[in-house]
């Protein structure tokens, strides 16, 4: 009984090592195949328009999805549009489920949190309220509810140093998932104010600009890049050189122009 015993236990452990070899090998197996990837892997808000949201088709479409696939096709890979939480952005980046985030991506305040290309926009925070609410500057928000998207370049710049006295000068200070939400609310009367990107905020104010108003007085004023995880300067150099190209044959104007009606790029000023 003991002889058999034995010949069982060596038995296995020869098919346990066998397994945990054969894990090994396919553990590196797929990181090899994600390191010679042929395709190109961006990050998302599905709910940002205009750069990036969910057409009338049904397909991924907007000012930054345009640009990325144009990118990819250059780069000679294949686009894979991901739309992610956008708080769940760093982790997603980390894992390696996305290649970059390019979806009106802020730089500022981040400047050592990933790896950039260049500023390819300008852009400001500013205050959206309806039509007739008294609301003309920020002092005026003084007691009012303010919303914003988690973890956006509008919540960041009111929680920003420089702006303590006005957040504390809000009745309430509330976040939502999407922007789609925060302006049904506004809509609704469920809040009296949103603080939000001005591309994003003149996209959906189009042809409802005697509903809304947005104020003159800018929170802040920001940059817009792609963001790599810290240190993939080989991909943002790819990406760089062909964003640049994109600039010298016309196709970033064109592409600005369809979404913003002028050429807002700032690369290589």
């Amino acid at each position: 009984m003991k002889k058999v015993l034995a010949i069982l236990l060596a038995v296995g452990m020869v098919v346990s090592m066998t397994a945990c070899g054969n894990t090994s090998k396919e553990s590196s197996n797929n990181t090899a195949n994600k390191a010679d990837s042929k395709t190109f892997t961006v990050g998302f808000d599905q709910d940002f328009p205009p750069f990036g949201y969910v057409g009338d088709d049904g397909e991924f479409t907007g000012f930054d999805i345009d640009m990325a696939k144009e990118c990819a096709k250059r780069m000679g890979k294949e686009i894979v549009l991901q739309p992610i939480d956008w708080d769940a952005k760093d982790m997603e980046l980390e894992a390696g489920t996305i290649d970059c985030i390019w979806n009106g991506f802020t730089i500022n305040g981040r400047e050592d949190d990933y790896t950039w290309t260049d500023a390819y926009m300008d852009n400001s925070q500013v205050v959206v309220t309806k039509a007739g609410s008294g609301i003309e500057k920020l002092s005026d928000l003084a007691g009012k509810v303010v919303e914003v998207q988690k973890e956006s370049s509008a919540q960041s710049a009111l929680e920003d140093e420089n702006h303590a006295d006005l957040l504390a000068s809000f009745g309430q200070f509330l976040t939502v998932s999407e922007y789609n939400t925060a302006f049904m609310d506004l809509e609704s009367g469920a809040v009296d104010a949103i603080a939000i990107d001005i591309g994003v905020a003149k996209f959906q104010l189009e042809g409802k600009e005697d509903q809304f108003t947005i104020l003159e007085e800018t929170i802040s004023t920001e940059q817009y890049g792609v963001g790599f995880l810290k240190g993939n300067e080989e991909l943002r150099d790819e990406v760089q050189t062909t964003l640049l190209e994109m600039v010298a044959d016309g196709t970033f104007s064109e592409i600005s122009n369809k979404y913003f009606g002028y050429d807002v790029n700032i690369l290589g000023e």
